[in-house]
């Protein structure tokens, strides 16, 4: 039985109102109008592949939530009537609505036509099921069953009906459709009943119990612990406005040799700029403290598997010092609060977690680079992409968190995107932020495209 770690617990009690809510999305805009069919087929690839599971509550008390395979999905929305290019992030960000791991579907695949001929087409998925990274694997693996599929239909891995379509396309509208209803039905694996033998929730409680009180008491031998306030702006309430939201692409190849210049890297170059994008905004302090989340996994895996470790940028840093700050902060990272074992927090009751872990990982800014993207993604069947981005967005957020920029790079093919969202209210539109970037990269000797309606430089 597979258990949720202790990272996919922390996002899903986001979706319960406890910390900030995360969905990530890969987004792509192609040259012309996507095929439904195809739209169809990477749907049914998706909802058997690793994204198609739901959270199990456990049965007994200490034992971890499990994951249960469900192939209930959102259907694909395509709407017939296209969008204007200033309106595609505006479409973006509503797509991370109503996803819920535990008692709903929690991904969902949408697309919508664009008046300039193209398509822009998103995948959305709870942090619970993927981090970033992950997000990549199953997309990618998906995206392999389709071609497989359109090459050989009985190689593909999908069972097939009698009438020569796959078998999980016949499920029947109702339980397609999300609703609370269907969500305990035939769709969803085998039961697992708490019982011993094998990874019982027995067993799995005990083994919990065990790590949490040898820790624990290991831990109070130096002393009763201290949670550190990590956000500074607990309690202080979002106005009406969502965060704002931008995806800026530009050539790799010249990105990367600006930061070689500076004797930095593409990615110390990167968290540079979003530090100096949040002093241009009239963040008042000469130090950023900078969280950078770190890919922790040694195979493809869809599961989260993240550390975070953070650093302080000055303002007479350039890409050389930030470099060798991250160097150092990378055999550094964040570890679970007050020195206590980290499986305390799955122990607990939720909101006694959510207490002691609150603002872990948040830091002025977030500087999250998912790294490079496999060329399978640059194609969405036989369209092409213009460009491809992946970051994470926040649906339904109340309160602002301590983060007021978050930025999230990636390379695919020749260039770079960068997907920035603030969270701060002094980011006044979508449209202030584009012209933020925009004055900043004035002063960078390389050409960056806005996906708004204009270019930068």
């Amino acid at each position: 039985m597979e258990r949720l770690s202790v990272v996919d617990e922390i996002f899903l009690r986001t979706h319960r109102g406890l910390g900030t809510p995360i969905a990530l999305q890969g987004v792509w805009r192609t040259a012309d109008r996507v095929d439904p069919a195809l739209l169809d087929q990477l749907h049914a690839a998706l909802r058997t592949g690793r994204l198609g599971r739901r959270v199990l509550r456990a049965r007994v008390p200490g034992a971890r939530r499990a994951w249960r395979p469900t192939v209930r999905a959102y259907p694909v929305d395509y709407p017939a009537t296209p969008i204007p290019g200033a309106a595609l992030l505006d479409w973006a960000d509503a797509q991370g609505a109503g996803l819920d791991p535990e008692f709903g579907p929690g991904w969902r695949l949408a697309a919508v036509p664009v008046v300039d001929g193209g398509t822009l087409v998103s995948l959305t998925c709870s942090h619970a099921l993927a981090d970033g990274r992950g997000l990549v694997h199953a997309v990618d693996a998906a995206l392999a069953r389709v071609a497989a599929a359109r090459e050989d239909p009985t190689a593909a891995g999908m069972r097939s009906g009698a009438d020569g379509t796959d078998a999980v396309e016949n499920i029947s509208a109702a339980e397609l459709s999300g609703s609370m209803d269907h969500l305990s039905g035939a769709a969803d694996g085998p039961s697992i009943p708490a019982t011993f033998g094998g990874d019982s929730d027995w067993i799995d409680a005990r083994r919990q119990w065990w790590t949490v009180l040898r820790g624990t008491a290991r831990a109070l031998r130096r002393g009763i612990p201290r949670r550190a306030v990590t956000t500074e702006t607990e309690g202080r309430e979002l106005s009406d406005r969502p965060p704002r939201t931008a995806i800026l692409q530009f050539p790799a190849e010249e990105w990367d040799r600006l930061a070689a210049e500076q004797g930095g890297t593409a990615n110390s170059l990167f968290v540079w700029l979003i530090a100096n994008l949040l002093w241009d905004s009239g963040f008042p302090r000469e130090r950023i403290e900078a969280s950078l989340p770190v890919d922790t996994r040694s195979e493809p895996r869809t599961d989260n598997d993240l550390a975070v470790t953070s650093i302080g940028v000055t303002r007479a840093d350039d890409p050389a010092t930030i470099r060798e700050k991250a160097r150092v902060a990378y055999e550094y990272r964040m570890t679970s609060p007050g020195g206590m074992p980290e499986e305390i927090l799955q122990v607990i009751p939720d909101r006694w977690a959510h207490a002691l872990a609150r603002g872990a990982g948040e830091r002025d800014i977030l500087c999250s680079n998912i790294g490079s993207l496999p060329d399978t993604l640059l194609t969405l069947g036989s369209h092409r992409c213009t460009g491809v981005a992946a970051r994470a967005i926040h649906p339904g957020l109340r309160q602002l968190p301590r983060t007021r920029l978050s930025g999230y790079l990636c390379r695919i093919g020749a260039n770079y995107t960068l997907a920035l969202v603030g969270l701060d209210p002094v980011f006044e539109s979508s449209a202030a932020l584009v012209e933020l970037v925009g004055r900043r990269a004035g002063k960078l000797p390389i050409p960056i495209e806005s996906w708004q309606p204009r270019s930068l430089t």
